[in-house]
């Protein structure tokens, strides 16, 4: 063990015990090993958007949109992930944190009921510990916060093929504060399984009232993946899931059924997915939202190491169990092109047209048209 001169002429006036000086040696080590497995990461998430025509007082309603984006210039996002990620052995652990600062936390809404319900510009995205234990193939466990297990898309817009969300992911629920379950049976299949408070995001949310305390909010999820001897269709992946709670926000229990596919192709480059979600509300009193559902469409294709175009096409509807149900259909075109190193460079084009009347566009809360046209650029640093 070395000491510095200062340490040495402590011990050598007795100010300090020799037991201290490896007691603090000790703690300095064992730090350095669990920072050294550390990792930061992130991103830096910007947009410019021009909303075509002048009355934007109604915009499409799909998440981490509205008219706080529309024409001019936008910070959407900053992601600081701080993580040790589960390593190869019968007992590993570890952590994520992942934290949102900028508007869109404030969208995401996970603050607790401690936060005050003011805008705050933050908000934990996911924040759990990661344990394995040593039953067969081995069990992953995630206990905190953490992403849902189903959908199409992801909460983090970096990882989506298309910047803005699509109308399935926006029916889906986000996050949850529980206890997650996952299990690889072989390189083909794979099982997830979730307990948490409720369906929505709120962190130590709570279903009662008017629930009774035991109430919580189940999901489990299937995953299959192509293996190699699928030839051209190797890594294509179907996924299925189900999430059934008591949602506060709503005041009623609902039920988000989920199944999606992507599919690799005999075209290089060329990948085409589709998806269903079907949202159940169970009570269907007057007042309550209609029963939704969308359907989509995908198709990603890597032209060049740099250069890549994706497409998405998507109905949505709204069953009518009382009142008048809405149709939407979108169209959205996205050209991305990596020019500089880690930067994310997106170009995207959306179309949305109401097939039940009026329900975009106008200057104040009447709308006046049936189209909504939007051209966006965005700029991604991830670090």
């Amino acid at each position: 063990m070395q000491m510095n001169r200062r340490t040495s002429a402590l011990l050598s006036a007795g100010v300090i015990s020799f037991a201290t000086v490896v007691q603090a040696e000790e703690q300095s080590t064992a730090l350095s090993a669990a920072l050294a497995s550390t990792t930061i990461s992130g991103y830096v998430d910007t947009s410019a958007q021009w909303n075509f025509g002048t009355g934007n007082a109604n915009l499409p309603p799909y998440a981490f949109g509205g008219t706080s984006k529309a024409d001019g210039f936008n910070l959407n996002v900053v992601q600081l992930s701080i993580s040790k990620p589960l390593e190869e052995g019968e007992w590993s652990a570890g952590y994520q944190v992942d934290l949102w600062l900028g508007p869109d936390a404030n969208t995401l809404a996970t603050q607790s009921s401690l936060a005050g319900g003011g805008a705050s510009d933050f908000a934990i995205r996911q924040a759990y510990v990661a344990l394995r234990t040593p039953v067969g193939n081995g069990i992953d466990w995630k206990i905190g916060v953490f992403d849902t297990c189903i959908g199409y898309e992801v909460l983090g817009s970096p990882n989506n093929p298309n910047f803005t969300r699509s109308y399935g992911f926006t029916i889906e629920p986000t996050t949850h504060t529980g206890i997650q379950a996952g299990y690889k049976v072989n390189d083909a299949l794979s099982l997830t399984a979730c307990v948490a408070d409720t369906f929505g995001p709120t962190i130590n949310g709570r279903s009662n009232p008017p629930k009774a305390e035991s109430y919580k909010t189940y999901m489990g999820a299937i995953a299959l993946t192509a293996p190699d001897s699928w030839g051209w269709a190797k890594g294509s992946t179907l996924n299925a899931g189900v999430v059934n709670g008591f949602n506060p926000a709503l005041d009623d229990n609902q039920s988000s059924w989920y199944i999606g596919s992507t599919l690799s192709t005999p075209v290089t480059g060329l990948k085409v997915g589709a998806c269903f979600d079907y949202e159940d509300f169970h009570n269907q009193r007057a007042g309550d939202a209609n029963n939704q559902w969308v359907i989509g469409g995908y198709a990603s294709y890597q032209a060049t190491e740099k250069l890549s175009f994706h497409g998405r096409g998507e109905y949505f509807a709204n069953d009518v169990s009382h009142g008048t149900g809405a149709k939407l259909w979108e169209i959205t075109a996205t050209v991305q092109y990596d020019l500089w190193k880690n930067v994310l460079s997106r170009l995207e084009y959306r179309w949305d047209h109401s097939g039940s009347g009026d329900a975009f566009g106008g200057t104040t809360g009447a709308p006046d048209a049936e189209n909504a046209n939007v051209l966006l650029a965005s700029i991604t640093y991830k670090f």
